[in-house]
């Protein structure tokens, strides 16, 4: 099966064949193109979606996102926007393996298919004109001999005339002579170039044109495979990025199972508890009371007294109301007596001007919304958050204006913002103190002065730091002091605790709790209670050793004789538990004792890529 011998006379059907094929190859071009922006278009869409319902930054909103349903939620939108990557990689992947190729490939193509014509052409235009030299020495043939056997004629006419000299009959017989000599001739000629254009002919048709017609087949062959391949391209590109796509959806699975209702539940309470006691039972308010009094002054002072010093010394739980209660409920106490242990005459709270925390409630409940709170609920902003923006607004330091637990929580968040912080100084100090050591072994790199004030500026950031530390240790630790322990019964206790004090401890809760409940001095001496060591202490006392994120070699002999280096020999394996961070120095371990940094060109890292904390640096 031959173009050649089969399409020999299909000259112009080929060459709209062959161009109607590359149309078609341009055409699957055009096509990869525009999946290729789809692809990236998608991408495109699905990193915003997933940005889009990212918490943002520092926000009430990253606070959420600590239940195991954000966090979820959370690692779905991580996994989409690996998924969005994977489109992003098909979309490069065809772009590169099969737009680009298969536009070299058309350009090659419209070369070599004009090429192949041009030849088929020539050889055209070659046997066209051997076949006009043929027709011309044929026409040629053919008038001689008619001019021969004319002249012929004419002499045997002038022969046989008797009037005619004989002269004329010797010029006419030379001139038939001479016209049977031209087509003599033109016969061989005619002969010579009928033999040459056969010869021609037959090579043209059976050697030039099956040659010419066999690469044009061959060409179109190779166009078919290529497209083919292309197309099977197509379906890999998609195949190879399958699994990584399966193991994005794997990963939203397994998050989506690692919701845990009964945590989430558990966060709420933590999250929400105030640490105050359920109100205990509402004192029966005599008021026959003033029909059964004497109008003498001595039984009003008498029924006074015995009216209201009853409540006063009353438990916590009967003179305290839960900040939530309702409009129809007897107001609380006014601020002159709001203190369980406050006598009539006796010394009221520093803090007594201050309204109280119940009051701040009420008045929420039950005034009526502002513009800009509609505005807040449009956004997404739930009755609690207001709530709790309330409560959290504008406060003091040490979050005195907190339910106990809500109080502990925050000062033992702002203790650890504030040992991050110490821990960020204390890394830029060691850096700086690597440098200032390099400086003066190599004063060539720089000067080691020049670090001086910014050491000594580090140094008072720290110490500065640790007296914050200090400080809100000391409220935590009188909350913690305060707090029932996890072990222990409800505190629905603490007033048989109260009775069993004398009035003067009574009047010393007077001094550190305000009208609200919530505490605001500090205890004094004489009550003071000694805060058992916390579990946030020992986490300081037994730090567990950084793991190993990979091995290293020692390239050069290195000897440690500053303090936090360590000496290697050459040729040593060491474990890598911190990789240079910009400052020239890894830190490393030999054994559970020994550790210390060694400058970074002295040593060949081997990073683990599957330690925890590896991908970090690599």
């Amino acid at each position: 099966m031959s173009w050649g011998t089969e399409l020999w006379d299909q000259f112009d059907n080929l060459e709209k064949h062959t161009q109607w094929g590359i149309d078609v190859l341009e055409k699957y071009i055009k096509f990869v193109k525009e999946r290729t922006e789809i692809e990236l278009s998608y991408a495109k869409q699905l990193r915003n979606l997933s940005k889009k319902y990212q918490p943002k930054k520092n926000s009430k909103e990253e606070e959420e996102y600590r239940y195991t349903s954000t966090r979820a939620f959370l690692a779905t939108l991580n996994e989409m926007n690996d998924y969005a990557g994977q489109h992003e990689v098909i979309s490069e992947n065809m772009t590169s393996l099969i737009t680009a190729e298969l536009t070299r490939y058309v350009q090659e193509l419209k070369q070599e298919r004009k090429s192949h014509f041009h030849d088929g052409r020539k050889a055209q235009q070659h046997i066209e004109t051997c076949w006009k030299q043929l027709e011309a020495s044929k026409r040629r043939f053919e008038r001689d001999c008619k001019e021969a056997d004319r002249a012929q004629q004419y002499f045997e006419k002038m022969d046989a005339d008797i009037n005619v000299t004989k002269a004329d009959v010797e010029k006419a017989r030379q001139q038939a002579q001479l016209r049977h000599q031209m087509a003599e001739d033109s016969k061989a000629e005619y002969s010579s170039t009928l033999q040459k254009f056969n010869s021609e002919q037959h090579e043209h048709y059976y050697t030039h044109i099956p040659n010419i017609f066999q690469k044009i087949q061959e060409m179109e062959e190779r166009r078919i495979v290529r497209i083919g391949e292309s197309m099977k391209t197509f379906a890999e590109v998609d195949r190879q990025v399958i699994p990584i796509i399966g193991k994005c959806l794997d990963e939203i699975t397994k998050a989506a199972e690692s919701v845990d209702h009964k945590n989430d539940s558990q966060m709420v309470i933590e999250a929400f508890k105030s640490g105050f006691e359920p109100p205990g039972d509402v004192d029966f308010e005599d008021f026959t009371q003033p029909m059964k009094r004497t109008v003498s002054e001595s039984s009003l002072s008498n029924s006074r007294g015995d009216g209201k010093s009853e409540p006063k010394f009353s438990s916590k739980s009967k003179g305290k109301l839960w900040p939530f209660i309702k409009k129809n409920k007897p107001p609380p106490p006014p601020p002159a007596s709001a203190s369980p242990s406050a006598v009539p005459n006796g010394p009221q709270s520093p803090k007594q001007q201050k309204e109280p925390l119940s009051h701040r409630f009420n008045e929420f409940m039950t005034s009526k919304p502002k513009i800009h709170c509609f505005r807040s609920l449009k956004r997404g902003i739930n009755l609690n958050t207001q709530v709790w923006s309330l409560i959290e607004g504008a406060g003091p330091e040490d979050f005195s204006n907190l339910p106990p637990e809500q109080r502990r929580k925050k000062l033992q968040q702002k203790v650890d913002e504030l040992n991050r912080d110490i821990q960020k100084e204390m890394d830029s100090r060691d850096a700086l103190t690597k440098m200032k050591d390099v400086y003066i072994k190599n004063p060539q790199m720089g000067d080691a002065a020049s670090v001086d004030h910014r050491l000594a500026e580090l140094g008072q950031n720290i110490e500065k730091l640790r007296l914050e530390v200090q400080k809100f240790e000391g409220w935590l630790a009188e909350v913690e002091g305060r707090l029932p322990a996890r072990t222990e019964q409800p505190r629905r206790q603490s007033g048989v605790y109260e009775a069993q004090n004398p009035s003067g401890v009574n009047s010393c809760a007077q001094d550190r709790e305000s009208p609200d409940g919530s505490y605001t001095e500090e205890q004094s001496q004489e009550t003071e209670m000694k805060v058992p060591a916390t579990d946030f202490d020992d986490e300081f006392d037994d730090e567990e050793p950084l793991p190993t994120i990979g091995t290293c070699k020692a390239l050069y002999t290195f000897e440690g004789q500053n303090e936090g280096t360590i000496s290697v020999a050459e040729g040593e394996m060491l474990y890598v538990i911190e990789e240079d961070k910009g400052d020239g120095w890894t830190r490393i371990r030999r054994n559970e004792d020994e550790e210390g940094y060694v400058p970074t060109s002295y040593v060949e890292v081997y990073l683990d890529k599957n330690a925890k904390g590896a991908m970090t640096y690599i």
